[in-house]
């Protein structure tokens, strides 16, 4: 069987310029805003075979600033005035679900005995600081990015991360905050969902772990891509993830982001998931998920 090649996410991306040591949040949201629409602007032109305007484009994106001050802009997101970073959420649900404690011991049915250490691929990692780094022994983190931002993140496009061989180098948990949403096309978007299933470690794999947790997808979105779209909501989403094999477990939303646990059983259908309006208004955006 001829192998697929994943479409590389890092493709036409700018050169990277040196970012601003500190912004504030009205530029902050200006600059990731901006880089959100040249990128989907650019990869439209890609697309077209408009060579011209994707130069064109390209250059409007390095004076936003390129990638690197666009993750300078996300990194600031994170800072502590600004609303924390998301994997406090994650790191909570965790707690609530009894996975693990501050003792180091798993607690099952009032039981406690020592557990094997969770494996987590950080997919999009700014910083290798968050809430998440605060519990080595429990929590074996890899973290990648297009751009590492420094020792610790490995300089990877996730589409092009090799596949597991084994099990031993699949992951228990994946976390992919604030990632979908810049994709800039929505095949790519259902692709790596997909993609993401593979990299999981199936249940039966498990050992001294919550099965009723793991394998799991910690999924964050900006709120508008979920509750302001003509092409996706809340039912739609989950309708999609249950299509893969998810099963939703725990669910938050703020007034900006939404965030999503789901457990991985495995059970995915081949069911496909093509671009249609779920609602419509005039201030709506196109955020959309499809899946082939």
């Amino acid at each position: 069987m001829a192998r697929t090649r994943q479409k590389a996410l890092s493709h036409g991306r700018p050169r990277i310029t040196k970012p601003k040591e500190y912004m504030s949040s009205q530029q902050s949201r200006t600059i990731i805003r901006t880089h959100h629409r040249l990128h989907k602007e650019h990869a439209a032109a890609i697309r077209k075979g408009d060579s011209k305007l994707a130069e064109s484009i390209t250059r409007a994106i390095e004076n936003n600033g390129g990638i690197e001050v666009y993750q300078a802009a996300s990194k600031q997101g994170q800072s502590k005035d600004r609303g924390g970073d998301s994997s406090k959420v994650l790191i909570d649900w965790l707690r609530n679900s009894r996975v693990f404690q501050s003792d180091g011991v798993h607690k099952d049915d009032g039981e406690r005995r020592e557990v094997t250490t969770i494996r987590c691929l950080e997919v999009g990692a700014l910083s290798i600081q968050n809430e998440i780094s605060k519990y080595p022994n429990r929590i074996a983190m890899t973290r990648i990015d297009l751009n590492s931002q420094g020792p610790g993140i490995e300089k990877q496009d996730f589409m092009q991360r090799p596949l597991p061989s084994t099990r031993t180098e699949c992951f228990d948990l994946i976390s992919l905050s604030l990632v979908l949403n810049y994709v800039p096309e929505a095949p790519q978007r259902g692709e790596m969902l997909k993609r993401i299933t593979k990299f999981l470690r199936r249940q039966d794999a498990l050992k001294n772990t919550d099965t009723a947790v793991f394998p799991a997808l910690f999924l964050v979105l900006p709120l508008p891509c979920v509750e302001n779209s003509r092409y996706l909501d809340d039912a739609l989403l989950q309708n999609i993830m249950m299509n893969l094999g998810f099963t939703l477990t725990q669910q938050k939303k703020t007034p900006k982001l939404c965030y999503y646990l789901f457990h991985f059983n495995g059970n995915a259908t081949k069911t496909k998931t093509g671009k249609r309006k779920v609602r419509d208004g005039p201030a709506m955006n196109n955020f959309c998920i499809v899946v082939d």
